[in-house]
């Protein structure tokens, strides 16, 4: 069977993060992503980050990048701006991760580009979008964790404003616009009219304060930075300490706290009037708390897992990297892609999540800077040898040799 996305051919002008972790499950959906390197700057400053980096390529780079191709053009050129416009005619979409105020400068929004294809769908990730006062500024996953609130509800207490070990922003940023790009595509092959698609990570960010910001900004909730980890609002809800590492405890619905007090032999904690329902356990959570942190340090967090699991209580460890990837259920869902690399060898890189369809089999490494060029060009532009000489010696690829 076809991947759920055959058919869509996307340019995409991205680079670093956000940009390629958004198209990267749409390449692995079966969409056609063709990445647009620019021969002057070395490509996709991707290729570079440490810490394993081999010349133009890095294992940062191969995570957000299988199964793309890669075309080298210079957009500055007369020659490469024709054939970036032959190929648009020719695709579904342009999509970009540039500073906000840039796709006009490149000329590559829908305005600039409807003459060539009526229905041409423009997606934009900036930091700040297409329009407003940080329009023009760059913005960054780091940045925009602090920005939008995300670091004064996390951490500790006592301690400093704290980001995400992840670069959830970048991430969730690369999540929205790939859904952005395939609903404009959809509405652009149901009426035949193209669009912009005007996504930006501060945008994203706001919005995942969800419950959060809606508590702010309809009740005046002024919130707190709990020990532990602790959910805002459910108790308990947070990691505790073992005997010997840590464990995640999550009483989301009060049969779960029923459980969890017939696991740890404190009946007397279900039925004592303070502790009886979620709202006396939100008003005296530090009681409870105290007395549940004393009872889980007296076993090991597989000991406490052992009873916990079988009976119903949502628990988990508090896994390593390394734990996380040889989990059973991880082995299971097939949440790991496997594929070749000359230098690097046997590549393995975290799967996407989106499963439709049937479940991809084989992953195609990261593309080499331009390895694409001359196929590309023949299949979709149908070029011959000697008219991409030609293009060659205009400075279509770059400098004119």
């Amino acid at each position: 069977m076809p991947r759920p996305l055959e058919g869509i051919t996307v340019l995409s002008l991205e680079q670093f993060g956000a940009g390629p972790f958004g198209t990267v499950h749409l390449a692995d959906l079966g969409a056609r992503i063709i990445k647009i390197e620019d021969p002057s700057s070395g490509g996709d400053v991707g290729r570079y980050v440490p810490p394993y980096a081999h010349e133009e390529d890095s294992l940062f780079f191969e995570a957000f990048n299988r199964n793309k191709e890669s075309i080298s053009l210079d957009l500055s050129s007369p020659a490469g701006r024709a054939t970036f416009e032959d190929l648009v005619k020719q695709s579904d979409a342009v999509y970009s991760n540039l500073r906000g105020d840039v796709p006009a400068k490149l000329k590559i929004t829908y305005e600039d580009l409807k003459h060539l294809n009526p229905a041409i769908v423009c997606c934009s990730l900036s930091g700040f979008g297409m329009s407003g006062p940080r329009s023009k500024e760059p913005g960054y996953d780091y940045m925009l964790q602090g920005l939008a609130g995300w670091m004064s509800l996390t951490g500790e207490p006592d301690g400093p404003p704290t980001k995400s070990g992840l670069s959830l922003v970048d991430f969730s940023g690369g999540f929205v616009a790939a859904l952005a790009l395939v609903s404009g595509i959809h509405a652009a092959r149901r009426d035949g009219v193209g669009m912009d698609c005007d996504v930006s990570l501060y945008d994203t960010a706001l919005s995942m304060t969800s419950y959060i910001g809606a508590w702010h900004l309809s009740g005046g909730h002024e919130p707190i930075r709990h020990s532990h980890s602790a959910h805002p609002s459910l108790v308990p809800f947070q990691v505790f300490q073992t005997k010997d590492y840590w464990i995640v405890i999550g009483c989301a619905k009060e049969k779960f706290y029923e459980r969890l007090c017939e696991v740890i032999k404190r009946p007397d904690l279900a039925t004592n009037p303070d502790f009886a329902n979620f709202t006396v356990r939100y008003e005296n959570r530090d009681a409870l708390v105290s007395q549940l942190d004393d009872i889980f340090k007296t076993r090991t967090t597989a000991e406490w897992l052992a009873d916990l699991v079988p009976a119903g209580v949502p628990s988990s460890p508090v896994n390593t990297i390394e734990q996380a990837f040889k989990e059973e259920h991880t082995i299971a869902r097939e949440m790991i892609a496997h594929s070749e690399h000359e230098y690097f060898g046997k590549l393995r890189t975290p799967a996407s999540p989106v499963n439709v369809g049937p479940k991809r089999q084989t992953y195609q490494r990261a593309p080499k800077r331009g390895e694409h060029t001359i196929s590309v060009l023949k299949e979709l532009l149908d070029l011959s040898d000697e008219q991409i000489k030609a293009l060659e010696a205009t400075g279509a690829f770059g400098e004119a040799k």
